[in-house]
């Protein structure tokens, strides 16, 4: 990663620069709201989606309510997960930051002192957005779209090259998927017994009112009442 990054005629340079250099045509608002959007925001729309995700679970039950649960449990998880799997990568790797070994590059964020290889936030988004895949397509197709708007946001704001942000998507992947199995094979058990439990049962399953019986005096009255109104 250091050769790459020290060399100025590679893919990955090259495609920095002309991703960065669209922030340096671009107006000075655009480029703050694409500082937020790539710092913050896609990491909250991520989180609202699953919370979004588990409300649309939860109103539908079924029998499939708990494992879906527990697939969206797994997926911020996961993504924790691979974030410290992360912290010995870039300790290994050490590869700096772009802007340190290349001149002329637009950097929206300052204060990223740290190492460059792997992208954090794009090994969160991208676990996000496979775990909520594995528990519902569609929020997770809407989910990877995300992702990979924030690998475009680090490489646009100039503090990622492009395989860092490659390798964060690769990540967050391999964490998701390998460990997919054991995760819902544990989660799963425990999400049946919340769904169980009169208090907390809600979190997986919604809370439909109890039938309220009829009692047979009043059923014939409203029998009478309805013939009645057809004749």
């Amino acid at each position: 990663m250091a050769v790459l990054a020290e060399s100025g005629s590679n893919p990955d340079v090259d495609l920095l620069y002309d991703i960065n250099g669209l922030a340096k045509a671009a107006p000075h608002w655009f480029d703050r709201v694409m500082e937020f959007v790539g710092e913050y925001g896609l990491l909250l729309a991520m989180v609202l989606l699953v919370l979004w995700c588990w409300w649309g679970v939860r109103r539908r039950g079924g029998e499939e309510a708990a494992p879906s649960v527990a697939a969206l449990v797994w997926a911020p998880l996961a993504a924790g997960l691979a974030v410290l799997v992360n912290v010995p990568i870039r300790g290994f790797v050490e590869r700096p930051r772009p802007f340190r070994d290349h001149q002329g590059l637009d950097v929206l964020v300052s204060g990223k002192d740290d190492f460059s290889f792997v992208s954090d936030h794009a090994t969160l988004t991208m676990a996000l957005g496979v775990g909520l895949f594995v528990a519902n397509r569609r929020f997770g197709l809407v989910g990877i779209g995300l992702a990979l708007l924030e690998g475009f946001c680090r490489v646009y704001m100039g503090v990622h090259y492009p395989t860092d942000v490659v390798g964060g998507f690769a990540l967050g992947t391999a964490v998701v998927l390998l460990l997919s199995p054991l995760a819902t094979a544990l989660l799963t058990p425990l999400m049946r017994a919340v769904e169980r439990s009169p208090r907390v049962g809600w979190l997986v399953r919604r809370r439909t009112a109890p039938d309220v019986p009829v009692l047979p005096g009043a059923r014939r009255s409203a029998e009478t009442g309805e013939r009645d109104l057809a004749a």
